[in-house]
């Protein structure tokens, strides 16, 4: 099991310039559980409520070990908790922080105001759960790249995902790191969470703000945790906070690595077929203009099955609420038991199905075994209600698939038309029909009467 090889590594500092230190951060591995907190407020006040947010988190996901226990022991084999299960305790216990420290804000009018970015991970088995407010960051690194996996909620992001200025432009503004959701300042907040499927040689890398603001791009961070594990993690976090107080340290500064060991050559099928996974979803009309972040939520909603030789898939007249997309091997699409086309990977099939409930107008089966990704209208819908930039990019490519459709729908019927005519004319002039104008009334309505 991944996490009895995981470690981790912390590091925290005041910085160059503040007093004292309103970052909270919390490790528990028996949880394998790891939070980091940037508060905000005046009097201190940010460090109140970067407390209150770590501890309540703390106990609310300490307080339901037992369906931890339940997730782990699914995933050998039971069903009993979900994904979404686990992510639902995650956006609950940051609601519960969200409650307890507007509550104290509330009590004390030297808090009014207070809050606290929030960037919270648990790993369980093969999965890793994310809940995320503000501009704290975690970072996912992997093969040799690190990528952000959470969003920052600031002015400056917002501006740039809304595409009305340009990058050059949003520098110039002011405020523009302001941050656009904190946890405690009203009763609640919007949390974005987020499963990711975690490999041995995976690392975290969970920061507040007074690290990544100093960050030029992403892939300076690869030099601190694009290698193989094999660096002294204690002298990376050490490393990461001396980069940030050389270039300014105007900030806390808070550092979480989190590694995950494990055999590799155990896991090779599961990497092959993740990396397999991203590719074809990444290559889909469908999924095209999503970016490493978006993508990756959308792999969180997707179902992987396979199919024995000659297995039926979908069968012709039913009504169904998914879209497959073949992973590996081949599917036989017929009509009417005639095979129209076989599909291999990367292609999909029943993509109508995520717009409405309609009968599948042909069936497919498996063609020597496959394995398919499996997209359920349901979920979809879900992605499309609460990711809206998520929504716009899907969206505008689905009306290309649509259009693409149409095109090729109109094309085949006018080839068939043209194939129709040919043969008219083919029966009229090989001597096999005659022709009598103007009998019952053809010739006045313009057309010609044909009789064998």
């Amino acid at each position: 099991m991944l996490t009895d090889a995981l470690h981790f590594f912390a590091a925290t500092d005041v910085g160059n310039v503040r007093e004292h230190n309103e970052d909270n951060f919390l490790v528990d591995k028996k949880l394998s559980l790891f939070v980091v907190a940037d508060g905000m407020g005046g009097h201190a006040a940010g460090e109140v409520a970067s407390a209150i947010a770590v501890r309540t988190v703390h106990e609310e996901i300490k307080r339901e070990r037992e369906l931890l226990a339940d997730f782990m022991a699914g995933a050998r084999g039971s069903a009993r908790v979900t994904n979404k299960d686990i992510l639902a305790l995650m956006e609950h216990a940051v609601l519960r922080a969200c409650a307890r420290i507007h509550e104290e804000a509330q009590a004390d009018a030297e808090k009014r105001g207070m809050g606290t970015t929030l960037s919270a991970l648990i790993v369980l088995g093969a999965r890793g759960f994310i809940a995320h407010v503000g501009d704290s960051r975690i970072y996912l690194a992997r093969g040799g790249s690190v990528q952000q996996v959470t969003e920052d909620h600031t002015v400056y992001n917002e501006l740039l995902k809304r595409g009305r200025l340009t990058r050059e432009q949003v520098e110039n503004i002011g405020h523009k790191n302001a941050i656009t959701r904190a946890v405690g300042i009203y009763e609640r907040v919007e949390v974005d969470t987020l499963m990711i499927e975690v490999l041995p040689g995976d690392q975290f890398l969970l920061a507040s703000d007074g690290l990544t603001g100093y960050l030029e791009t992403t892939e300076e961070l690869l030099a601190y945790v694009g290698g193989d594990n094999s660096d002294d993690g204690d002298s990376v976090t050490k490393a990461l906070v001396d980069l940030a107080k050389m270039r300014g340290g105007r900030d806390n500064i808070t550092v979480v690595l989190v590694r995950l060991g494990g055999e590799t050559n155990d896991n090779d099928e599961r990497v092959k077929q993740l990396a397999l996974k991203r590719e074809v979803l990444g290559r889909m009309p469908l999924f095209s203009r999503l970016d490493d972040r978006e993508l990756l939520r959308v792999m969180q909603s997707v179902e992987v099955r396979a199919y024995d030789d000659q297995q039926m898939v979908i069968r012709e007249g039913d009504k169904g609420d998914e879209l497959f997309i073949v992973l590996t091997g081949k599917v036989s699409i017929s009509r009417d038991g005639e095979v129209l086309t076989r599909l291999g990977a990367g292609e999909h099939f029943g993509e109508m199905a995520l717009i409405r409930a309609v009968p599948r107008s042909a069936s497919a089966t498996s063609d020597g075994g496959a394995q398919l990704i499996v997209i359920r209208r349901a979920d979809v819908f879900e992605i499309l209600r609460n990711e809206h930039e998520i929504a716009v990019k899907m969206l505008w490519q689905f009306l290309g698939v649509l259009a693409d459709r149409l095109d090729q729908t109109s094309s085949e019927l006018r080839h068939a038309k043209q194939e129709l005519s040919a043969s008219d004319v083919n029966e009229v002039t090989d001597g096999s029909i005659e022709i009598f104008p103007g009998i019952e009334g053809g010739a006045e309505r313009g057309g010609s009467f044909f009789k064998r």
